[in-house]
């Protein structure tokens, strides 16, 4: 962390704070392994390298960063086609970063601690029984997936006592639960005992909550009943107080509903192709960055990073995310919740730059990707100027709700428009599905997620959007500085402004805006995640002409949106959403001297070359024919040659087959000398189209 991020960070707070406001950051940046092997690290959730592999991730952040915190292995989101829900391993410390239970001291002179064996886990029970003030009644349960295995369910609940104006209290109470020998045992499902309980058959009088233990080759396990903070921190030291001589068991189990407050949370997921880490609530920009530091750091000992190699030998992302959450420090202190016009105004200006939707996103945009903009996706910019304005005038007026506040009014308003085309609402840009609805899980949580972000291969760079992001939110505070309207960008959004160029440009502009408010962010870390995201095919440089300027030319990968085929039936009866990744396009940079008197041939075609240089031109070609696809009657424009003629000399490049650069060949005798006799492009979807479509030279089709 630079010297200069640190002083701004500390301006943003400064301006944050004036505004009696503090605004929390949460991250889900994702990481792979240096040698990614296995379905788990491309398509797949889950695999059986990926929860040995974050467990030995979580034992690094327990030794280094949080000391005597607790794990807990817990059931994540479940998905159609999925056996099981996906797990989610939860490290756990108090609001202050102190341990949940008071670990007992353990002699030198002690044996080493071994796991609990199958003739002692009755007797073990009983005594934590003890512990609790309750005799315990387990069931005994088999496992047919795993002889070796042996497991017990203890009906366990915790209720509230103490009359009203009486201090709080808890007390514990067991259940029976009687089972025919021929029922009692574990479901055919894989992972943690308490998932699979037969509970179709457990009694209708009793709460759903177990205490389950297993004892396997692997050691022993405690499925916690689902409870409340409190008597569920009293039953972590209960069995803390009951290790003497003992391993300490894998803990399962569901997070309190009311911990949020009272808890810091680090989690560690299992998600298709990637480990997400969800970060703990941080307090502002540099709490953010240190816990990207941390989690570097916790990841290269276990020999994971944030990006993998890319086939051509170079660096890419992870495939995954690095999600970015605006929220506040509780419910109560929202920034958002009483400010809607504030809000409407950053969303107007991140509709206004298209570099913050896609410069640091993956390769993936547009309306088909995994956060697409809210103007290309369910919303049109007439329903969005409506939200928009809606917001801005709810501001000015006394809220109705029974919070005082306008929570309800944005999570309604929003939900229906930052969504995708399907209307999955956790899809989009900049997403609302965790802001205020009531009629989902963890719908109310009060956070903004901006999900087009992806993890990259230098810390640095992260930290610097996320300053970007605090910054503007700063910036946007003033109403001076807010966009009055939308801007209908219409077809120049995934033509012009998915160029390299025009990012770059449109970053430029949003940095000159922070740097006249006081708040100068450097360029420098922006353009190197810019060359890293977008580096030459070709870099090209002629020998002067007359004494004037050297002709060069540059062509650099440009974004472009990949459309959406039809669902497609995969095995276990359920459909995944494709996308034809198969086009690519890249953008042509000349100057003025080759402009005048160099020329560009492209699969025996004359590329147009306008002799103003700040014209744009882009080329779109089919890289591959990928199964299932758009189009499958049309095939790969390859190999894909291109002839750079200029009075120096003409030289040959082919596109590698890896699609990374353009690589000089000898001219061959079909290669032309001089631009006479080349064949005319007029590949364009419309007349005003920068882009040049090879498809429709192939098929003769031309911009009417």
């Amino acid at each position: 962390m630079t010297l200069w991020m640190e002083t701004l960070a500390e301006r943003v707070r400064e301006r944050l704070a004036a505004a009696d406001l503090q605004l929390t950051l949460g991250g889900e940046p994702t990481l792979v392994p240096v040698n990614p092997e296995g379905a788990e690290w491309s398509i797949t959730a889950d695999g059986p390298t990926k929860l040995p592999l974050a467990r030995r991730l979580a034992a690094v952040f327990q030794r280094d960063v949080w000391p005597g915190s607790t794990l807990l292995y817990c059931p994540g989101k479940l998905y159609a086609g999925e056996v099981n829900p996906r797990w989610a391993l939860r490290l756990l410390v108090r609001a202050d970063g102190t341990p949940l239970v008071r670990q007992r001291d353990r002699q030198a002179t002690e044996p080493a601690p071994v796991p609990l064996r199958v003739d002692e886990a009755p007797a073990w029970l009983a005594r934590l029984g003890e512990r609790l003030g309750v005799r315990l009644r387990p069931l005994a349960l088999r496992d047919p997936l795993d002889e070796g295995r042996q497991a017990w369910a203890a009906p366990l609940t915790a209720l509230e006592t103490g009359e009203d104006g009486q201090e709080r209290g808890w007390h514990w109470q067991a259940g029976d639960w009687p089972l025919a020998e021929a029922l009692a045992q574990l479901s055919g499902a894989p992972g943690p005992a308490g998932l699979r309980l037969p509970l179709l058959h457990f009694p209708a009088e009793l709460p759903r909550q177990v205490l389950t233990l297993e004892v396997d080759q692997d050691g022993w396990e405690l499925f916690l009943p689902p409870l409340l903070r409190v008597p569920l921190e009293s039953l972590l030291q209960a069995v803390e107080d009951g290790l003497t001589g003992l391993t300490e068991p894998r803990l399962s189990g569901m997070l309190p509903s009311d911990a949020e407050d009272h808890w810091q949370v680090l989690g560690l997921t299992a998600d298709p192709g990637v480990l997400e880490i969800n970060l703990p609530v941080c307090h502002g920009w540099s709490d953010y960055a240190r816990w990207l530091r941390r989690m570097e750091a916790a990841a290269e000992v276990v020999g994971l990073r944030t990006w993998k190699e890319a086939d051509h030998g170079g660096q890419e992302g992870t495939g995954g995310g690095n999600h970015l959450l605006w929220g506040g420090a509780s419910l109560a202190t929202n920034p958002f919740f009483p400010r809607p016009a504030w809000l409407a105004g950053l969303l107007r200006y991140w509709q206004h730059h298209p570099s913050l939707s896609y410069l640091f996103s993956g390769s993936s945009v547009g309306p088909a990707s995994q956060a697409p903009r809210p103007d290309e996706a369910s919303g049109t910019i007439f329903d969005l100027e409506l939200a928009y304005r809606q917001l801005e005038l709810a501001e000015e007026q006394l809220s109705q709700e029974p919070w005082g506040d306008h929570r309800a009014l944005i999570g309604e308003t929003l939900r229906h428009l930052h969504a995708d085309r399907s209307g999955n609402n956790h899809r989009s840009e900049i997403s609302f599905d965790k802001f205020w609805n009531p009629g989902t899980p963890a719908g109310c949580l009060g956070l903004i997620e901006f999900r087009a972000l992806e993890s990259l291969p230098r810390l640095e760079w992260s930290q610097a959007i996320a300053l970007l992001w605090s910054g503007l939110a700063a910036h946007l505070l003033d109403p001076a500085h807010r966009p009055r309207r939308l801007r209908p960008w219409g077809d120049a959004l995934h033509d012009r402004c998915l160029l390299p160029s025009q990012l770059w440009a449109d970053l430029r502009a949003v940095l000159a805006d922070l740097a006249a408010a006081d708040l100068r962010l450097e360029e420098g870390p922006f353009r190197e995640l810019w060359e890293w995201r977008f580096p030459p095919l070709v870099a090209w440089n002629g020998e002067p002409v007359d004494g004037g300027d050297r002709p060069s030319l540059e062509l650099r990968p440009a974004l472009e949106p990949w459309p959406l085929i039809c669902d497609f039936p995969r095995e276990g009866g359920f459909t995944s959403r494709f996308v034809d990744g198969s086009l690519r396009r890249f953008e042509i940079t000349a100057n003025s001297a080759f402009r005048a008197h160099g020329w560009l041939a492209l699969q025996g075609r004359s590329i147009p070359l306008d002799p103003d240089p700040s014209t744009l031109l882009a080329v779109r070609y089919r890289f591959q024919r990928l199964y299932p696809c758009l189009h499958p009657g049309i095939a790969p424009d390859w190999p894909l040659r291109l002839i750079v003629g200029s009075p120096s000399g003409v030289n040959a490049f082919v596109l590698t087959a890896t699609g990374e650069r353009f690589q000089p060949v000898d001219l061959d005798a079909s290669d032309p000398r001089s631009p006479e006799g080349l064949l005319p492009w007029r590949g364009r979807e419309r007349p005003e189209a920068i882009t040049l479509d090879l498809r429709l030279e192939g098929l003769g089709l031309v911009a009417p």
